[in-house]
Formats: structure tokens, C-alpha cells, sequence
């Protein structure tokens, strides 16, 4: 292994730092030594200390991950969105990962996860305690990484979060605007988190683990209003001028239809900025 220092500072590798991750990456480097692990390390962003591996190959992991790890935040999407990419994404990689780091006594292992885990349709409420059995392959290998993450010996917590939004990631709203999603009424449920938010959660959950504070096996992390998708698309349309409905355009969600709740997460002591669609939204259509 690598780069081994002496110091009291905490250290954290954030393991797949792209979006999500270089984000979470770039809220912990005012108070600890952050490591951002990617095949293509020149896209990590200025402040952490940048690994060249690749997940699927545990040499260049082994030259390249540190050592004296206080935290590892596996935060990893796949290269390709068939079963073979989940499969490296969510458990090869991971598992490679664990490997790796074996010997080194974690306070604390999260692992990024998905609201996708749950199949219910019936517009119920979703907690941490809900049946898990979802209907595609994507699901089932998230889940398989979840019990990975669990059962690696380490202290390990799954965050599972719903649709992530924000000013990087407005594919929903340039279908709105464009005509191209008609949701008809009344609409699946919809859940969402604001893309600040969401790293902000796994900030949280690090602080309090470097604290001391016991965390849960889980926390489902998503805003605290649920929402049918008619309503949402309602609103932007009321905000800011959009195409007609075009020919085709997508009627329904594509998550089935319930209701996730945050009260875990919420119990912790952790405040959302955007604790709703409305006020994470309203700014990204401002600057547009």
C-alpha cells in the first residue's frame, strides 16, 4: 500500500470520486485527509489527493490505496448499465476493495446505494424495515453490495438514496420543459434529493462516526415530501414556459409508486436544505 502519514487527522478515501463522490470528497477535506480513488484521476477535484486504480483490478488497488484508513465511502455507478456493470460496480469492485483493506481496522465503511431496492407499487410508505425484492437484475446487484458492505467485518453503514437532482443533473426538468413527459393523473409517487443534500447526508453520517456515534446498518435518504409526478410536472410548467406535450411523451414513472421515508436519517440530527422539491428546484430554473 500507499502514502502512509503520520498524523492524527482523519483519513477517508471516497472510492469512485465522481459526481456524487467528489462531492462528498470535497465536504470532508476541511477536517480530514481525503483520498479520491478513479481510473481517470485527473477528474477528481482540486484539494483531494488523487489515486489512479481501477476497481476491477486489485493490483493497481493494492499500489495505489492507502494505508491507516479511517473511512471508506464506496460511491461507485456502473460503467455500463447491463447485469455484467452492475455486477463490477456494486460487488466485484467492492469486494476487491475489502480485500485491499482487510487488515485495516475501519471506524467506518458507507456504502452508496438505491431507493431502486424496493419493488412496492401500491403507493405505500418505504422505512429501512420494508420488504426489499426488486424486479430487475440492477436491484438484486445493489442488494448483493449491500451484503457485501454488512458482512466485510468492518463497520458498515448502506445509505439508500432516492432520485438524485440538482444544477449538474436536470434531465427531468429538460423534459418538462421540452414537452416530453406527461405524467398521467393521478401519477406514481415520486422520491428526490436535492444532489447537495445527498452529499451532505454521507458528510453527516462520517462526522458523527469519527465522533464515536454508533451509526445504523441503514438510512434511506430522501427529501421529506413525497410527491405524485403530475404534481411536480405541474408546478415547473407553472414556473417557467414549456413545450406542449409532444407525441409520446413518457406518461408514467419508472419506479413504481411509493412513499420513502427519512425519519432515521432525520433522528440523527440531520436538516435538509431542500426539503422538498420546490425549493431545490426553484433556483435551478432561475439560472436557466
Amino acid at each position: 500500500m500507499a502514502m502512509t502519514e503520520g498524523t492524527n487527522t482523519p483519513r477517508v478515501l471516497v472510492a469512485g470520486c465522481g459526481k456524487l463522490g467528489g462531492a462528498i470528497a470535497g465536504l470532508l477535506t476541511d477536517s480530514a485527509t481525503v483520498f479520491g480513488l478513479r481510473r481517470n484521476p485527473d477528474r477528481i477535484p482540486d484539494g483531494i489527493h488523487r489515486l489512479k486504480a481501477d476497481l476491477m483490478d486489485r493490483e493497481s488497488l493494492e499500489k495505489a490505496v492507502p494505508d491507516n484508513l479511517d473511512v471508506v465511502i464506496y460511491c461507485l455507478t456502473p460503467a455500463s448499465y447491463d447485469e455484467q456493470g452492475y455486477q463490477d460496480a456494486y460487488v466485484t469492485g467492492l469486494a476487491n476493495l475489502l480485500s485491499v483493506v482487510a487488515a485495516q481496522p475501519l471506524k467506518q465503511l458507507i456504502f452508496i446505494s438505491s431507493t431502486s431496492v424496493y419493488s412496492q407499487d401500491d403507493d405505500s410508505w418505504v422505512d429501512e424495515t420494508s420488504a426489499t425484492q426488486p424486479v430487475r437484475f440492477s436491484g438484486e446487484k445493489i442488494l448483493a453490495g449491500e451484503r457485501t458492505a454488512l458482512e466485510s467485518g468492518h463497520p458498515a453503514t448502506v445509505v439508500r438514496f432516492s432520485g438524485i437532482y440538482g444544477p449538474s443533473r436536470q434531465r427531468f426538468l429538460d423534459e418538462v420543459i421540452a414537452g416530453r413527459t406527461d405524467p398521467q393523473k393521478p401519477a406514481p409517487f415520486s422520491n428526490r434529493i436535492h444532489e447537495e443534500d445527498a452529499a451532505r447526508v454521507v458528510q453527516h453520517l462520517v462526522q458523527l462516526a469519527l465522533s464515536g456515534t454508533g451509526l445504523q446498518e441503514l438510512y434511506v435518504a430522501s427529501d421529506c415530501e413525497p410527491v405524485r409526478l403530475d404534481e411536480v410536472v405541474q408546478w415547473v410548467r407553472r414556473q417557467t414556459p414549456c413545450s406542449e406535450p409532444v407525441e409520446g411523451a413518457r406518461k408514467g414513472g419508472r419506479a413504481g409508486s411509493k412513499r420513502c421515508s427519512n425519519q432515521r436519517l432525520l433522528k440523527t440530527g440531520f436538516r435538509f436544505r431542500y426539503p422538498s422539491f420546490r425549493e431545490g428546484y426553484r433556483p435551478i430554473i432561475g439560472n436557466r
